[in-house]
C-alpha cells in the first residue's frame, strides 16, 4: 500500500461517510465479529467522521460525538490491517482532538479495546474505572484533558 496519507473530515450526512462504513465493516464486523446490527448507531448521522486515505484508498476512520459543552467522545476508531503501524490511528486521533479544541471541548473520553490501550496512552489518555464488555469485547474507559 503506497501513497501519501490524506485526511478528511466529514459529517455523517456526507456521501464520503460511506468510506468510513467500509473500513468499519472490514475491521469491526469481518475481523472482530461484531454484529453489524449494532455497529452503525444513532450517533453516526449527527457526529463528525475523520477519514484517512493512503493514495486514493480509504484505510482508516474515527468519529467524534459531542456529549456536552465541554466533553466529546471519540469512537469507532478503525484502521485496515494492512495500514496499521503507519501512523494512521494517531493521525485520526490528532485530527479529532484538534477539531474538539477549536470547538471549546476540554475533555475527551473513549472506550478502548485492551490491545490498543498503549496507543492511547502514548497520546496522553489515562485509563480509569473497571474493564467492561462492549459488543462482547473487553474495553476500558480512557480520558484526556485537552
Amino acid at each position: 500500500m503506497t501513497g501519501e496519507m490524506v485526511l478528511d473530515f466529514v459529517a455523517g450526512t456526507d456521501p464520503k461517510f460511506r468510506d468510513a462504513l467500509l473500513v468499519r465493516q472490514a475491521v469491526f464486523v469481518e475481523e472482530q465479529g461484531i454484529d453489524p446490527e449494532i455497529e452503525v448507531d444513532e450517533y453516526d448521522g449527527i457526529c463528525w467522521h475523520a477519514l484517512a486515505y493512503l493514495g486514493d484508498r480509504i484505510v482508516g476512520t474515527a468519529r467524534l460525538v459531542t456529549l456536552d459543552r465541554f466533553t466529546a467522545k471519540i469512537g469507532r476508531v478503525a484502521v485496515l490491517g494492512e495500514a496499521r503501524g503507519r501512523g494512521v490511528g494517531t493521525a485520526l486521533m490528532r485530527l479529532l482532538e484538534d477539531y474538539a479544541r477549536r470547538e471549546g471541548i476540554t475533555r475527551v473520553v473513549l472506550d478502548a479495546q485492551f490491545q490498543v490501550i498503549p496507543l492511547y496512552e502514548k497520546l496522553g489518555y489515562e485509563a480509569e474505572g473497571e474493564p467492561f464488555l462492549d459488543a462482547g469485547i473487553v474495553h476500558k474507559r480512557m480520558t484526556k484533558t485537552l
